[in-house]
Formats: structure tokens, sequence, C-alpha cells
């Protein structure tokens, strides 16, 4: 995909969403990294289903720690995973109360060394809560970077390093949502709306057709 069809492909997903953001409700930094904890091989609809219980009622690194892991596990027992979830989320809230004063902290280095935070964690939490232009890739963003020729990549992170070098700088803030809700409701992993797509003219998959199903391998 040359820059012409890089920046089409973003003036056509900004037309269409002008202002992106996460489908996981917060309204705190602090609550962000919460939900993101708790995403993990989870939807965002099975959090926010706990987190609309949680949150009025603790929404800071204390009065989660202050529930403990028995008082949360009730408010997440229904999402994947929930008790290494709410080992690491105890874990992370004593963390931000004894190094960041119950902070979140906005550099990569200490968010990295918060339990179950990762790369990937932390550029969501970086870009979404603090505006760094940074790019969580997750598997939406992975297959359509690769398959759409946008900025192909063997790895995540290769993938990410190619997109932050080949976005257009007016697009990179907002990149990280505008092809996560891509990868999730048009080009979809099996069965892509590729006769929907609002990119289509500028995507490089070879193997669509009219009626947006796959042939062959991605």
């Amino acid at each position: 995909m040359n820059p012409e069809k890089r920046r089409a492909f973003f003036e056509a997903l900004k037309s269409n969403n002008p202002k992106p953001t996460t489908e996981l409700e917060y309204s705190t930094p602090f609550e962000l990294l919460a939900a993101v904890l708790l995403s993990a091989q989870a939807t965002d609809v099975s959090v926010n289903k706990g987190t609309r219980v949680l949150f009025p009622i603790a929404n800071t690194p204390k009065a989660i720690y202050d529930l403990g892991e028995k008082g949360l596990i009730p408010y997440i027992q229904h999402i994947g995973l929930y008790k290494t979830k709410a080992k690491h989320l105890i874990e992370t809230c004593r963390l931000l109360i004894e190094r960041h004063h119950g902070e979140v902290p906005e550099d990569r280095e200490a968010l990295e060394a918060l339990p179950g935070v990762g790369r990937k964690t932390a550029n969501v939490i970086l870009n979404t809560a603090f505006g760094q232009p940074t790019i969580a890739v997750d598997t939406h963003i992975f297959r359509v970077s690769n398959r759409t020729g946008l900025a192909p990549g063997k790895d995540v992170l290769q993938v990410e390093q190619q997109l932050l070098k080949r976005v257009p700088k007016e697009y990179l803030l907002d990149a990280h949502h505008w092809l996560i809700l891509h990868g999730r409701y048009t080009c979809k992993a099996r069965n892509p709306e590729c006769a929907q797509c609002i990119v289509e003219p500028f995507c490089g998959f070879k193997q669509k057709t009219n009626k947006g199903k796959i042939r062959g391998d991605i």
C-alpha cells in the first residue's frame, strides 16, 4: 500500500467515525487500566457488565485493594480467567499505592512493571488515557495490517513498528481505535465484509470476493 493509499485509507476511516474510542467503559485512567486488565481473552461487553457494578462501589486502587480478591471476585466471576485477573488487579492496586501514590503512571516502563501489563496493555493506557500516539497491536489490528497491506509484519512488534512509520502523523493518535473497530466489525477473520468495506478501494487483499468470502488462507 503506497503513501497515497494509506492516507486515503485513514481519511475514509475518519470520515466514517471522526472521534473513535474504546468500547470499554471508564471515566479515569485507573478505571481504564482495571478494565483492560479484565478484558484479556474476554469481550468488552462482559467486562462492562462487571465494571458497571464494581466501579460505583470501588473505582480507585485503595478501594479495590480493600475489597481483596474474595471481595472482588463476585463482580468479575462471569469473566474468563477471573481468579487470575483478580489476583493481578489486587496486586496492581498494591503497587500503584506503594509506588505511584495511587495514580496510574504515564510511562511505559512503570506500566509494564505492573502484574498482567505487557506492551499491548501499556500502549492502550498511554494512547487512550493519556493521549500518546501509540498503537496496541491485538489480533484485529494484526489481521487488518497484514491483510490490507497497510503494515505487514511477522509478529505484533513488527506490525506496531511498521504502523508507527506508515500511518500519517495526523491520523496516528486515533489509528489504534479505527483499526480495532474495523477488524472487529468489518475486516473479520473468516467472513470479511469486503462488499460493504469503506476502505476496500485501497486494500491489497487479493482473496476477497464481491460477497466478502475468503478463498484460501489469509
